[in-house]
């Protein structure tokens, strides 16, 4: 099968949908130059038009130079003979005897004789002058040169004082010298002639123009005409072509006495081939067409016995190799200009159909069997009550056989050889209520229960199904047995219900009271707090003087105590003193957090810094218990924190290690980034803390040891002061210890991190708005200096 693309419209230009026009040479020549004849013919028409123009023009021209030429020759021959005539006058007569020397019939119209003075005063003219005119330049202009140069000059061309142009021409007489004679010629006179020479020409020539423009306009119009025609017939062929190829249909002209036959583009594209050549031979068409649906043979022969109609369908073989079902639908079309005949019509793509009718029965048969395969009795009434279809559980339920249930035929038929069940009652329809659908039980001789519905279909018929519902009412005699029970059942919960009302009642009496309990309880651990506040306040200003004078007393300031016992007692004063001086601040800062007055003022912190700052506060006590103390600080770390806050975490947990490492111990402080935090650990290898001690720790006054066991001092405030401390940063502290091994106390603070930086700084921006707008009110409330004066 030929394969190529789709031809164009020039490439197309011998056949339109299978019509052939004519192929002679001087026809396809006369196609070939149709379209430079298209622009040439107006081009030449155009330009010969020009060129008459332009000769006509050039021809005038040269018409009106030699007129021009052959007057100037005149005037001059005219005036020297003028002058000639006056000299065999007597000079005194020759003014009056002008007119009888020169008669009018020898004077051109407008052309006029001066005889003119020395002084340029006109002493005759002929014909006349009017009498107010005197003098030549009156006549002449401004011509200096034709008065100067006389005849010299011959005949020159002036302007005249009323604008006109002229040939003028002067000689002087012969006799004196000194009188001169000067012709005048108008040109508007002396071309008068030529002027209508001219208007006949070119009326000649506009009427010949006319002509030549109205048969280019005609030989355009015609050729845009046949354009058009053309284009039209073109557009008619694609749009054929587009609604062929939409519709899924293929155009076919069958020349029968050539055996050639011609595809529309859609028919190409149909089967997925590209047009090679014009006309498709009969037999390169009849082997595309499938062996098991007959030749285009046997076609030609059933038209050859005076067939004029044609609908068959076959299958034709695809440019993919698959076979493709098309319904030809044609009619014989005699051929006016060789008497053949054409065999004209479209072929249909019904591979669809085909199909579908395929797919239609292959679903039918399913569906036969898939309701056969059903266990409910399923039957199909159409709207004339004749049955359509049923299953052998229907034929089964109402003892029919086979032929009894044939489909076509009416329910009276049917139903009348069957046995119908007996119906107990009629169920309520869900949906509708009437005669759409309805739904009844049925008890069948053996026992056994059906529920039958019928539903109207949307073409008019109705459809019945018959389910074996014995097993259901069964269950439901079962569940009315269950419904007495369940009923004694609710009665029972409707008893512990309101059993349960009373006790929810006293729960929430006692809700009630240890809310009261806890707002009583929550108000004794504020006046608690006060109370130590208050009590700490007036306890240090005792504990200074004691501590103060047990200081000058141990160093014997104003003399010596007698016996070193004394200094002994006064060391244990003083120490005792900053002990309780420790506890009492201790007190006081666990109650300033629990009240919630502690500010922090957060900076950017260097960790190696604080670390070192802290360790110096503990560096004396762990010299004295010989303790190895280490620092493992990752470089550049920094905290966001209160640098007084940071100084108490770490001196607490340093100290608490220090008080409960054994001499000769260890103790290390390392800092590692964590994310946006900085993770600090304090590792001793102290005594250890027990597991089930571990959850108290960091409450307030909380310690391992008890009352009876214990050997370090400490009011136990430490770590809960260090945990508040670091969880009032936003951080945390853990504890993780084993018995005789240590403890590691990880400290979790936040990182200076640029959004934390910038909240910190508009938080104090903000501060300082409050505290200047604070100031300014309590500037503007303060009295003014004449107002105090007077008070």
């Amino acid at each position: 099968m030929p394969e190529a693309d789709s031809a164009s419209l020039s490439a197309r230009a011998d056949t339109i949908l299978g019509i052939h026009r004519p192929s002679r040479a001087t026809h396809a020549r006369f196609v070939r130059a149709e379209t430079w004849l298209r622009y040439a013919v107006p081009a030449l028409l155009a330009t010969f038009l020009a060129c008459l123009g332009g000769v006509a023009a050039l021809h005038l021209q040269i018409q009106r130079d030699d007129l021009l030429h052959r007057t100037a020759a005149e005037v001059e021959t005219f005036t020297r003979l003028a002058a000639a005539a006056l000299l065999s006058a007597a000079d005194d007569e020759a003014p009056a005897r002008l007119g009888a020397l020169l008669p009018q019939a020898s004077l051109q119209a407008g052309r006029r004789i001066l005889i003119v003075s020395p002084t340029e005063r006109i002493l005759a003219s002929h014909p006349p002058l009017p009498a107010r005119i005197t003098q030549l330049p009156e006549v002449l202009g401004e011509a200096q040169a034709l008065t100067v140069l006389a005849e010299r000059a011959g005949a020159m061309t002036v302007m005249l004082p009323g604008g006109e142009a002229a040939l003028a021409a002067m000689h002087r007489l012969p006799g004196d010298g000194t009188t001169r004679v000067a012709v005048v010629q108008p040109l508007g006179q002396a071309l008068a002639a030529w002027s209508e020479r001219a208007r006949n020409q070119a009326i000649l020539l506009g009427a010949a123009g006319l002509v030549i423009v109205g048969i280019a306009v005609a030989y355009g119009l015609q050729t845009r005409r046949a354009h058009a025609v053309d284009r039209l017939c073109e557009q008619i062929k694609q749009r054929l072509d587009t609604a062929l190829g939409r519709g899924g249909c293929g155009l076919w002209d069958w020349d029968i006495p050539r055996g050639r036959i011609y595809w529309s583009d859609s028919m190409y594209a149909l089967l997925g081939y590209r047009r090679e050549r014009e006309f498709l031979s009969f037999g390169d068409v009849n082997a595309l067409v499938h062996p098991d649906d007959g030749d285009l043979y046997s076609l030609a022969r059933g038209l050859a016995a005076n067939q004029t109609m044609v609908d068959h369908a076959f299958r034709m073989r695809g440019a993919d190799g698959s076979y493709v079902w098309l319904r030809t639908r044609a009619e014989i079309v005699p051929d006016q200009s060789d008497g053949g005949r054409h065999l004209v019509g479209i072929a249909v793509d019904v591979t669809e159909q085909h199909n579908l009718v395929e797919s239609t029965a292959t679903a039918d048969m399913r569906l036969r069997d898939a309701v056969e395969a059903i266990s409910e009795a399923f039957v199909l009434w159409d709207t004339s009550n004749r049955l359509v279809l049923c299953n052998s559980k229907f034929r089964h339920l109402h003892a029919l056989s086979p032929e009894d249930a044939q489909p076509g035929r009416r329910y009276g038929e049917i139903m009348g050889r069957g046995v119908l069940p007996r119906v107990r009652r009629e169920l309520p329809d869900a949906e509708h209520a009437g005669a759409t659908s309805r739904t009844f039980e049925a008890e069948l001789a053996d026992g056994r229960w059906l529920q039958i519905s019928e539903r109207r279909t949307k073409d008019g018929g109705y459809v019945s199904v018959g389910t074996d519902i014995t097993n259901l009412k069964r269950h439901q005699e079962q569940l009315v047995a269950s419904e007495r029970e369940l009923i004694e059942t609710v009665k029972d919960l409707k008893r512990s219900r309101r059993t349960l009302e009373l006790q929810t009642q006293q729960l929430a009496d006692l809700a009630e009271r240890y809310l009261d309990q806890k707002a009583s309880a929550e108000s004794a651990n504020q006046a608690k707090s006060e109370f130590l506040a208050n009590m700490s306040h007036e306890l240090r200003t005792p504990l200074n003087a004691i501590i103060g004078f047990a200081e000058l007393m141990e160093t014997e300031v104003y003399g010596a105590l007698g016996s070193p016992r004394y200094g002994e007692y006064c060391r244990d004063i003083r120490s005792s003193g900053n002990y309780l001086l420790s506890v009492i601040d201790d007190i006081l800062n666990m109650s300033r957090i629990e009240a919630h007055r502690v500010s922090l003022v957060r900076r950017d912190l260097n960790v190696d810094a604080a670390v070192k700052s802290a360790i110096k506060l503990v560096a004396e006590p762990a010299r004295s218990k010989s303790l190895a103390i280490s620092v493992d600080l990752s470089p550049g770390l920094r905290l966001l924190a209160d640098e007084r806050a940071l100084q108490q975490i770490l001196v607490n947990l340093l100290q608490n290690a220090v008080k409960f490492t054994p001499s000769e111990g260890r103790l290390m402080v390392r800092a590692r980034p964590s994310g946006d935090h900085v993770n600090l650990y304090i590792e001793d290898s102290g005594i250890g803390i027990p597991k089930a001690a571990l959850p108290k720790l960091g409450a307030p006054f909380a310690q391992v040891e008890t009352n009876l066991t214990r050997s370090h001092n400490g009011s136990g405030l430490g770590l809960a002061i260090a945990r508040s401390m670091a969880e009032l940063h936003g951080g945390s502290l853990r504890i993780r210890s084993e018995e005789g091994l240590g403890t590691i106390v990880l400290v979790r603070l936040p990182a200076p991190t640029p959004e934390r930086l910038r909240a910190l700084a508009a938080e104090e921006a903000s501060q300082q708005t409050v505290a200047a707008l604070r100031e300014a009110s309590g500037a503007s409330l303060r009295p003014s200096p004449v107002h105090q004066a007077v008070v």
